[in-house]
């Protein structure tokens, strides 16, 4: 455990100690090219949070409060009902509309799943199947391209090696030019 502390610390003293590096890339390509200098990021810019972290984080926070709350008053409420002088018919209407509130609740989740689903039918319909059409047209011109580069220019330049290397070994073998 120790030594892990020591390691760690002399991570973080090595990124707070070292202010600038030298970029890799730019002293490669040419000997004359002056170097970039590329700061090292500092521990402060990943300790900080994003506002997006920080928004999720609140409706979570917001979420889970929530839930305790309704758990705390559904306990106080199963105490209230649960005494001597409350008659079991109470606790029975009283779970028949917490039921009814629950499938309630689930009746809107649904309503909201289905207006998603059709939804996202729409934007694979109208939106997603013309990039793919738009997508296989520009392959297949593509190809169309490739064919004709392939014909017009490849071959051609092929079949003038071939005759270039056929006239030299005529050369090569009448003697005229050595290898």
């Amino acid at each position: 455990m120790l030594a892990s502390r020591h390691a760690m610390h002399n991570i973080n003293k090595f990124l707070i100690d070292v202010p600038t590096l030298k970029c890799y890339n730019a002293t490669m390509v040419s000997p004359e090219t002056t170097s970039e200098v590329v700061p090292t990021p500092q521990s402060e810019q990943y300790s900080k949070p994003s506002e997006q972290e920080q928004k999720s984080k609140r409706i979570i926070i917001a979420v889970i409060i929530g839930v305790v709350i309704l758990l705390a008053a559904l306990i106080f409420a199963i105490i209230l009902l649960m005494q001597p002088t409350t008659p079991t018919d109470r606790i029975r209407d009283v779970f028949i509309i917490v039921v009814a509130l629950e499938s309630l609740l689930i009746g809107v989740a649904l309503i909201i799943l289905i207006v998603q689903v059709a939804t996202l039918i729409n934007l694979l319909q109208n939106e997603v199947r013309p990039i793919l059409n738009a997508t296989n047209e520009t392959v297949n011109t593509l190809r169309g391209t490739a064919e004709f580069l392939g014909e017009s220019v490849v071959e051609p330049v092929i079949k003038l090696n071939g005759y270039l290397a056929g006239i030299s070994r005529v050369i090569e073998l009448m003697g005229i030019r050595k290898k």
